[in-house]
């Protein structure tokens, strides 16, 4: 759902139960950094962010950095504060904040509008037949609903071991789905599109973080297309670069021990549940 510009006060949009304008807010008079300041749309995101990568990567492989500012939901407070709340009730990143000051929460959301609105810029990010696209559509969607709504499991406390181990078994069953959809070289065929763009950052993450402390020999043993695929993104400079920011925030995560604090090593300890695949 598109935020428009408010047609009322300001306190009408400070409502976060107002649902008719749950999204509507003007950036400038909130007093957020972003659009209106400066005449550019601001993306809120962070390096780690693996769901805002992908539309970092769209925003890289177009050419669109001096039209879009990336910067820190921080910089207005926090995910949780009242100003980000009025452009996203979710609490949610990422978000584009258009210049007038519309706000588009949801990251593939934002790729559709960006390949929508910079058609003419840089690659199309879209296959060129229905049926490849209905194949980068499908990856996206497997990804999103599948991968991304457990991807959790690698990284934060649950108190349920067998849930976590549940979840992992979850992420290496939708590997395999994956591999008989990747076209190749591309998820779609010969061209990167907007579903390229949704999987690499989330394999950065399954790269780093199932071999490391799930004991995965290799995330991608029997899965042919989906190791060649890995390896012609990383060649990718936008792609690489991602791969940069990601793994530098979690090499972060590791100097603070944050698989130990989370409880994650000891319940991976537990060999009477499944972890590695």
């Amino acid at each position: 759902m598109l935020a428009s510009r408010p047609v009322a006060s300001n306190a009408a949009c400070s409502n976060r139960r107002t649902k008719s304008r749950s999204l509507t807010m003007n950036a400038q008079a909130s007093g957020a950094h972003g659009a209106t300041r400066t005449g550019r749309m601001v993306l809120y995101d962070v390096p780690l962010s693996n769901n805002g990568a992908r539309n970092r990567y769209i925003i890289r492989k177009k050419g669109l950095e001096n039209e879009i500012d990336i910067v820190s939901p921080q910089t207005i407070g926090g995910l949780k504060s009242p100003e980000y709340l009025a452009l996203n009730p979710q609490g949610k990143m990422p978000l584009l904040v258009l210049e007038d000051g519309t706000a588009i929460p949801e990251s593939e959301v934002i790729s559709q509008y960006l390949l929508d609105r910079f058609a003419d810029r840089g690659p199309s990010l879209r296959a060129a037949t229905p049926e490849a696209r209905a194949r980068a559509a499908l990856a996206t969607r497997l990804h999103d609903l599948y991968i991304c709504s457990v991807q959790a499991a690698m990284y934060r406390r649950m108190e349920r071991p067998e849930e976590r181990a549940a979840q992992i078994g979850q992420i290496a069953f939708q590997l395999g789905v994956l591999e008989g959809v990747v076209q190749g070289p591309y998820i779609a065929g010969a061209d990167p599109t907007s579903a390229d763009a949704a999987l690499f950052p989330t394999f950065v993450f399954l790269t780093f973080m199932l071999p490391r402390y799930f004991g995965w020999r290799d995330v991608f043993a029997g899965k042919p297309r989906l190791a060649a695929w890995w390896r012609t993104m990383q060649a990718d400079p936008a792609a690489a670069q991602i791969m940069l920011e990601i793994e530098g925030g979690l090499e972060g995560w590791a100097a603070s021990n944050r698989w130990q604090e989370q409880g994650i090593l000891d319940q991976v300890a537990n060999t009477s549940f499944k972890w590695a695949y």
